[in-house]
């Protein structure tokens, strides 16, 4: 697919509102709710004692992850959401669009902004800012460190401060890095407030802060615990070393990144640069590493050789880059804690083994769809979108969503088509025929930022198909992936879920195989209606190869499956099991393609004579459909040949480790045994009930074309052949074969449709109406 447009005229960018600016951010964990407030009147009768009651206003309290804002009063309801919206994008510095203010101008602007965080104001603002946090925390440092605020802070933790960097230099988008020196350079246009010192990337202020405000954060000090221990993990930059679980020893009167700083082997804090936040918007898990001076260097043609002549001193750590979609070399922590919104007091929490290796399949489609059913072991992204009531876990449409955000890609572009259909005859005077054409004028609407559009409602009278068309960019507009089919709906959203679940098919298939051939990928995108840039597609996931494809040491030797057997419905089930027992009384009902299952099971990683035993997954009750490939071929093969209440148990090969550990609670166990090099899968299922499929979707399973086509597509000859004028359907319901013969030109004139149902010969009239009128 080559690019024959500039990416400005494939994406114009909309003016989002403030509240679709939240909505954009944190979805539904954005939470506004809306208080009636009643004032008294002024405008009382004299004498009466009662009060009277004014005109009724409105105040708006919106909830989120790190803060909760409160409106003013207003007359609409809506004018308080726009109110609260607008108050937290301005607390949290959220970039609105573009900014068109010129390099100059924004560089005044941060030294103001660098003034107002060294002020006495902000150190004891009110939610507590989470860079006020760290300017407390360095204030508790002993000796020449007391006070000295390292210069990634600056850039990582104030969002408007780092709005302004990119302002002035663009290339701040893509090297986050390049804010320190902005930052140093602003620091030097306020020698009487602050210093800085190239040497070890710090700031601090010259001043001392006055008593009274030292003594106010004193007081503010909740009674936490004076040390408490956190889990992170250490991340080789070498892939043939295994990560580690590290401990931090964080004080309640210390600097916890001068403890990471000990863990990279680092002197101080300044010396350590953060990741941006990896996972959901209001998370603290980052990636801790050593600064180099490369990361100074602005990426131009002009400082490419001085770039790799310091690259050369230190490798690239893929796995730590992979997780960050940023740049990231020498050894890497990755460790959630930090300061936040929510509170003045140091927010931490365990990162795992398990954590790490979630945060790692949540990168391929697979793993999101396996992570929103929390059945790593058992779960596949299904071969087939059916219906939404039988769907199970995140659906296509979010599951594109979330992989876009993980790779930091611009969120997917939607055109939704609404096409009204009618009826028209060839021409005056001749044999009427049923032929279904578009209208002039399609009525087409799109949506940038991920905000899907809503058609107008057409009358019942009317018709209506829809189409979806979705756009892939990447942060820089280079278009990735387009996806247009000629698939039509009924709904909106099964056009949108339909041409979801086909890119996330086309890049599940990709990552399952990532040596997959060129031509291979070629040809599967166009049986998908996918088309892509391959420079620009490969460019985007030129990690992914390196990370999905290692096998580390520890497990060096073990036999796993091959990635791709995992989602193969065609695979022959007998490939990497070694044993299937079934128990039970035959009750005689058995599951078909179409039904949906619930079963309970546990899958445990197991030695060779069953000596060592790890539970790695259970689930009392999980759900899935049959036919689809929503589970793995294994586990389908083996309920098709239950019945309910009977219980089974089989043994497999082992999957790629990834998902192991990513299931496993207790991953040093579960390392000692893949150590073995003789483990295998063991699944202990049980089917609890089968809910048989409606006839329509036994159809779809079964039968292709469906048979109601067949059916139809067999009366069309009939008719034909027979040169009728005149149909009559009796028990014709709400008129499906009417509807399906205007799709069809026919002789037909006159067409009549009986049955018993009142409510059924009401929709069935709409379509002779269409006949009529034509």
């Amino acid at each position: 697919m080559e690019n024959e447009k500039s990416p400005a005229d494939a994406v114009k960018k909309t003016n989002l509102t403030p509240k679709a600016i939240i909505s954009q951010k944190y979805g539904n964990k954005a939470c506004y709710k809306v208080e009636e407030v009643q004032e008294s009147s002024e405008k009382g009768c004299p004498g009466l004692a009662i009060p009277q009651k004014g005109p009724c206003r409105y105040r708006c309290i919106l909830q989120l992850p790190e803060i909760t804002i409160e409106s003013g009063i207003f007359k609409r309801k809506k004018d308080a959401e726009k109110s609260a919206a607008e108050m937290a994008i301005e607390k949290l510095g959220i970039q609105i669009s573009t900014d068109s203010r010129t390099p100059q101008e924004a560089s005044d602007l941060l030294v103001e902004r660098l003034t107002y965080l060294f002020s006495n104001e902000f150190l004891s603002s009110d939610p507590p800012h989470p860079l006020s946090g760290h300017l407390r925390a360095v204030l508790e440092r002993e000796g020449d460190l007391c006070g000295l605020v390292p210069l990634s802070v600056m850039a990582v933790y104030d969002s408007r401060l780092n709005n302004l960097c990119k302002c002035i230099n663009p290339k701040v988008e893509s090297n986050p890095f390049l804010v320190i020196p902005l930052i140093m350079g602003a620091a030097s246009r306020l020698p009487e407030l602050v210093a800085t010192s190239e040497g070890q990337l710090s700031i601090w202020r010259k001043n001392l802060y006055p008593p009274e405000v030292i003594e106010s954060l004193v007081d503010q000090q909740s009674g936490a615990p004076q040390s408490t221990s956190v889990e992170a993990i250490h991340i080789p930059c070498s892939q043939e070393k295994a990560i580690e679980l590290v401990i931090l020893d964080i004080s309640s009167t210390g600097y916890y990144l001068d403890v990471i700083a000990k863990k990279l082997d680092l002197t101080d804090a300044a010396k350590v640069l953060i990741s941006r936040a990896i996972g959901k918007a209001s998370s603290e898990t980052r990636l801790y590493f050593a600064a180099h001076q490369s990361y100074l260097i602005e990426p131009s043609s002009d400082h490419t050789n001085a770039k790799e002549a310091l690259h050369s001193e230190v490798s690239l750590n893929a796995r730590a880059s992979y997780l960050s979609s940023q740049d990231i070399y020498g050894d890497a922590i990755l460790a959630s804690i930090g300061f936040t919104w929510r509170s003045k007091d140091l927010f931490y929490e365990d990162v795992s083994v398990q954590s790490y290796y979630r945060m790692l399949i949540s990168k391929i489609p697979s793993g999101i769809y396996k992570l929103s059913r929390e059945a790593v072991l058992t779960a596949e992204f299904p071969l087939a979108f059916t219906t939404r009531t039988n769907w199970r876990g995140s659906l296509p449409r979010d599951v594109l969503f979330t992989f876009c955000r993980q790779h930091r890609l611009s969120e997917p572009v939607f055109s939704t088509i609404s096409t009204p259909l009618k009826a028209v005859s060839e021409s005056p005077g001749s044999s009427k025929k049923l032929k279904v054409t578009d209208s002039s004028k399609e009525d087409t609407e799109r949506a940038s930022g991920g905000a899907i559009s809503t058609d107008a409602r057409e009358s019942v009278e009317s018709a209506v198909s829809y189409q979806c068309e979705i756009k892939i960019f990447s942060r820089s507009q280079d278009l990735i992936i387009e996806c247009s089919p000629k698939d039509s709906f009924k709904k909106q959203n099964d056009s949108i879920q339909n041409t979801s679940f086909k890119i996330i098919s086309w890049l599940n298939m990709y990552f399952k195989d990532l040596n997959l051939p060129s031509e291979k990928l070629n040809s599967t995108a166009n049986v998908l209606d996918v088309q892509f840039s391959h420079e620009n597609f490969l460019k985007e996931f030129v990690l992914s190869r390196s990370i999905h494809t290692v096998h580390h040491a520890e497990t060096e030797g073990v036999k796993f499956l091959e990635p791709n057997t995992m989602s193969m419905l065609n695979t022959m089930p007998e490939q990497g099991v070694q044993s299937l027992n079934i128990e039970g009384p035959d009750s005689g009902v058995f599951p078909s393609n179409g039904s949906l299952l619930c079963i309970s099971y546990s899958v445990f990683l197991v030695t060779e004579g069953e000596h060592m035993k790890e539970n790695l997954e259970s689930n009392p009750e999980f759900e899935f459909e049959i036919g689809v490939g929503a589970v793995i071929p294994h586990l389908e093969a083996a309920v098709t040949l239950m019945s309910i209440g009977q219980s089974a148990c089989f043994k497999m090969e082992l999957p790629p480790k990834e998902f192991i550990l990513a299931a496993a609670v207790n991953s040093a166990r579960t390392l000692s045994l893949l150590s073995s090099k003789s483990c295998c899968l063991e699944y202990s299922i049980r089917l609890l009930q089968v809910t048989e499929p409606l006839e329509d979707r036994m159809e779809q399973a079964l039968f292709s074309p469906p048979l109601s086509k067949q059916r139809v597509e067999y009366a069309v000859q009939h008719i034909k052949e027979s040169g009728a004028t005149t149909l009559v359907d009796f028990g014709c319901g709400s008129g499906s074969l009417l509807d399906s013969l205007l799709n069809y030109p026919t002789a037909l004139e006159k067409i009549v449709g009986v049955d018993i149902s009142q409510k059924s010969l009401g929709r069935a009239a709409k379509y002779c109406r269409f006949f009529t009128q034509n």
